[in-house]
């Protein structure tokens, strides 16, 4: 019952942190590259202080319970729940990784600029922004599959 409710929690916390890949290959993708320079660096400079502010709780959670829950299942180690929650798990750990070599740097940078004053490569910034995202994407859905077949089979 214990690794069960653990499963659950590691989903739900997991679950939050890939919704924001969804979203950006459903919309936020095509909104912020249709976006000029000032209501780019603004939409980018308000999603990064409300994501500072709450998303390091829900990435918290889900680092904590994936970890749980490999810890509760090591136990047997050839499961396919065990197997699923590790590559998850890593795949978490990979996602931070990027998170803090690449996005929270760029964010730095475009948190810098004032709406009368950014370089003339603005762009550039938002397209390795994005491109560092994607590799964001590709780790956090893998391990988010990964969990759900751990879970369902």
């Amino acid at each position: 019952m214990t690794t069960q409710l653990i499963l659950f929690a590691t989903i739900l916390a997991y679950s939050m942190i890939v919704s924001q890949s969804f979203m950006y290959i459903l919309a936020l993708k095509r909104v912020q590259v249709a976006l000029e320079a000032i209501p780019y660096i603004e939409f980018r400079k308000r999603i990064d202080a409300s994501m500072r502010s709450n998303f390091k709780y829900v990435v918290y959670a889900a680092l904590l319970t994936n970890l749980l829950l490999v810890v509760f299942t090591i136990k047997n180690p050839g499961s396919l729940l065990f197997l699923s929650a590790t590559i998850a798990f890593i795949a978490l750990i990979i996602d931070t990784l990027i998170t803090v070599k690449g996005n929270l740097p760029i964010n730095d940078v475009i948190n810098g600029w004032a709406a009368d004053s950014y370089p003339e490569n603005w762009a550039d910034y938002r397209t390795k922004w994005l491109h560092t995202f994607q590799y964001r994407q590709i780790a956090n859905i893998a391990g988010f599959v990964s969990l759900l077949i751990g879970a369902v089979f």
